[in-house]
Parts: structure tokens; C-alpha cells; sequence
């Protein structure tokens, strides 16, 4: 080991902005390698909105291996990986079975309550370390501290930081500093979805007859619905979507003082999906008060995650659709790699730039990847793929779309990630 440089290693100074999962798995990934990280979350306390996640394959093994997944399945009252594969079926008539999809065990996952997986998180994070009523508004370079980074919060205050990592979600703030322009990158997708957690003693009493005790997906042209149980089956969550997938993403703008997320009445979501089965009905009728979404994704994609001593990871980079369920995890990709990298034994504050490069290099092309896969999927289940919604159709659009997504090595990456590094004689 280089003695000098793990001392240096040790006196780097990281700043993650934003408490949510990815913020959070990204502090608890730095302060397990002995990284000095001061996290800053604009709220008065760690939340999180919405009801349901999906925790893939992929980020279960790194929540596995950083420790913490047992107690996100305390916290979230979940027994295990349970989550399985999709079945996809019509949203119409008879809900008629179109595609299951193939699965084998090593591939489950796990739907989590949000709150609860955020509470998990909190655990591992001493409170010395956190920092509430916090909102960045900018983040420059020191003038006395050069090349230090300082962030600017909404109340005048500042703090310097050797690394800024920014994952404040889609609406980040630190974004603007790696784009270098007052452009936000943030786009309206001409989808919205509609949300709702159900108990399932209400759904058996309101006469729905689908079993979900495992993944379903209900299609149908422009719509769709996701649905999955949370707190080991004693809850139901719904996510029912609606697009407009005849115009581009961003030819839309909403007005810039809508709010992102809303109550609606429920007549409003029964009226969207008026003529849609029994089953889609009854599950709906069950949601007295839907929160109503109007799902935003950052695009154009952006040109590097990086830029000097300041990152960015989860929905920051890469906001993308839900329609693989793959987001959280791609951000908790994000912790993980950019946490395996700042704690590797010859980082050091002299060559950090260098690091967050390489960092920029593994996860950009894979985190796009799975964009566009997302952007595709909901195409595929709303009747806009290639060969439509028959059985056949859907089975040759969607094939084994998530295998690239959960059979994907992520220690590889940082390996080859650090590999780089040596061939540029960063790292020796």
C-alpha cells in the first residue's frame, strides 16, 4: 500500500447533496470505507414521497454487500426476495393472460415500502454527519481553497468539500454545475401515472379476482397499469400510467410553477381508464384520494456525470422512466461504484478529478443504456412496439429485457474503472 497517498485518501473531504436512497446508500457505502462525508438534505428531516420501490436483483446484491439489505427487510416488513417475474395481462375484458415472463430464482428482487427502505438507510448514518434545512441553490470553486468546492445553501450559508456529489433527484441543483448552463436538462415525458397503496383485505372485498401475490402488469394502447405487493403482501401497489407516445419527449412543457406531484379525485383516474376490466376498475375503486405524477426525465442525456470535483448519481444523471423499475437501482449502482472508487487506497485529493472521470466512464454508457431500455418497455406495454399487444407481438418486443439490467457485475465495472486509471498512470 502507498502509505502516503492512503493518508491523503483518509483527509478527503466528500459532501453528497440530497438525503434520499441513493444519497443516502451513497454515505453509508463512503463512511464504511472510512471516507469523511458530511451529507446536506433541504428538508427538516430524511423523506421520501410516493408509496412503492422496486429493489432489483442488481441492487439487492450491493445493499447485500454493504450490509445493509437484512435490515431493509426488517424495516420494510418484506421476508425475503420474493419478487419475481412479471405476468402480463390485458387490461381489458377477461384480463387475459398475454406474457410471462421468464425467471429464475437468483433474479428476485423485493417491492419496498419507499419510506420504510429510507428509514433503513438511516440507521447506518451517525447524525454528526447530517445536515437538515439545507437546500443548495450553486456550487463553485473555492477562492481561497482551490480546487475546493463550495456549496451554497438557500439560508447564506457554505460549506467547502474536497468532492460534491450531488444526488438531489431530478430536480438537482448541482446539475447546473456540471452542464456549466442555466439549462436544466429536466423534460416532461407525456407520461403520468397515477398512484395508490391498497390494503389487500380491501381488494379481495371489492370482488377483484387477480392473485397478487406476485408482479402484474395490466396493458392496454397508451396505459397500463404496475402492480405489486409491499409489507410482505399486507399492502397493494398500484402505479397506473398514461402517455402520449405520438409526440417527442420534451415538446411538452408543463407551467414552471405546476407542482410535480398532486391529489386528484378518484373520478378523475376511473374516467381515464373508463372501458378497462373488472379487475383494473375494482383495484381503482379502491384508491379514494390517487396522487397524480407527472413523470419527468432528464434528457437530452447528458454529456458527461462529471466536471472537476463534482458528481452526480441517481435521477441528478440519469432520470429516467419507470417502466423497467430499475431507477433506484441504477442510482444505487451509482453509490456504490463512485463510493468504490474515492475509497480505493490511491485516491487522494491530488488526483480526484481523475477518479470522478473514471467514474464517468463506467456509469454513463450503462445508466443510458438503461434509459433507453425504459423509454422502449413502456412503448412495448402500451401498445407502441414494434408488433403490437398480441401474445406474440409482446413476447418478441420485450424478449428478456431485464437480464441486461440484473445480470450485470458491478464489481467488474469498478475494476475496470481502476484498470483505466492504471493505464493512464494515475493509479499505479
Amino acid at each position: 500500500m502507498n502509505i502516503t497517498a492512503d493518508t491523503e485518501r483518509r483527509s478527503l473531504n466528500v459532501a453528497i447533496v440530497g438525503g434520499g436512497v441513493v444519497g443516502l446508500t451513497c454515505a453509508v457505502a463512503l463512511l464504511r470505507a472510512d471516507v469523511h462525508v458530511e451529507l446536506f438534505e433541504a428538508a427538516a428531516r430524511f423523506e421520501e414521497i410516493g408509496a412503492g420501490v422496486g429493489i432489483g436483483a442488481n441492487a439487492a446484491r450491493i445493499l447485500a454487500s454493504l450490509g445493509v439489505l437484512d435490515e431493509v427487510l426488517v424495516k420494510t416488513q418484506e421476508p425475503g426476495l420474493t419478487m419475481g417475474s412479471f405476468s402480463m395481462k390485458s387490461g381489458m375484458d377477461e384480463h387475459q393472460l398475454i406474457y410471462e415472463y421468464p425467471w429464475v430464482a437468483e433474479d428476485d428482487g423485493v417491492g419496498a415500502h419507499r419510506a420504510s427502505f429510507l428509514d433503513a438507510l438511516i440507521a447506518f448514518i451517525d447524525p454528526k454527519f447530517t445536515h437538515f434545512h439545507k437546500r443548495c441553490v450553486s456550487v463553485l470553486t473555492s477562492t481561497t481553497e482551490s480546487p475546493r468546492q463550495v456549496i451554497h445553501f438557500a439560508d447564506g450559508t457554505t460549506h467547502e468539500a474536497d468532492v460534491v456529489i450531488g444526488g438531489d433527484g431530478i430536480k438537482s441543483s448541482v446539475r447546473t454545475a456540471v452542464t456549466g448552463s442555466s439549462e436544466t436538462r429536466v423534460a416532461f415525458s407525456n407520461t403520468i401515472c397515477y398512484r395508490g397503496l391498497i390494503p389487500y383485505e380491501a381488494v379481495k372485498a371489492a370482488g377483484v379476482k387477480t392473485d397478487f401475490g406476485r408482479p402484474i402488469m395490466f396493458l392496454g394502447k397508451g396505459k397500463h397499469l404496475v402492480v405489486f405487493p409491499v409489507r410482505n403482501q399486507a399492502l397493494i401497489n398500484v402505479v397506473a400510467f398514461a402517455a402520449d407516445h405520438t409526440i417527442p419527449i420534451g415538446s411538452v412543457q408543463l407551467p414552471p410553477d405546476q407542482p410535480r406531484v398532486i391529489l386528484v379525485p378518484q373520478e378523475e383516474m376511473l374516467k381515464e381508464y373508463e372501458g378497462w376490466g373488472n379487475d383494473v376498475i375494482g383495484l381503482l375503486s379502491c384508491i379514494p384520494k390517487p396522487s397524480k405524477w407527472f413523470i419527468h426525465v432528464v434528457h437530452p442525456p447528458l454529456e458527461s456525470y462529471v466536471k472537476g470535483r463534482i458528481a452526480l448519481v441517481g435521477d441528478a444523471a440519469h432520470g429516467m422512466l419507470p417502466h423497467l423499475g430499475a431507477g433506484a437501482g441504477q442510482g444505487i449502482e451509482d453509490a456504490y461504484v463512485i463510493a468504490g472508487l474515492l475509497s480505493n487506497p490511491q485516491t487522494s485529493p491530488s488526483n480526484v478529478e481523475s477518479v470522478l472521470q473514471a467514474y464517468d466512464r463506467i456509469r454513463r454508457p450503462r445508466a443510458q443504456m438503461v434509459w433507453e431500455a425504459s423509454y422502449r418497455a413502456g412503448r412495448v406495454y402500451d401498445g407502441f412496439g414494434d408488433h403490437g399487444l398480441s401474445p406474440e407481438g409482446v413476447e418478441q418486443d420485450i424478449g428478456r429485457q431485464w437480464d441486461p439490467v440484473y445480470k450485470h457485475d458491478i464489481d467488474n465495472d469498478i475494476e475496470q474503472a481502476v484498470a483505466w486509471l492504471k493505464e493512464m498512470f494515475i493509479f499505479a
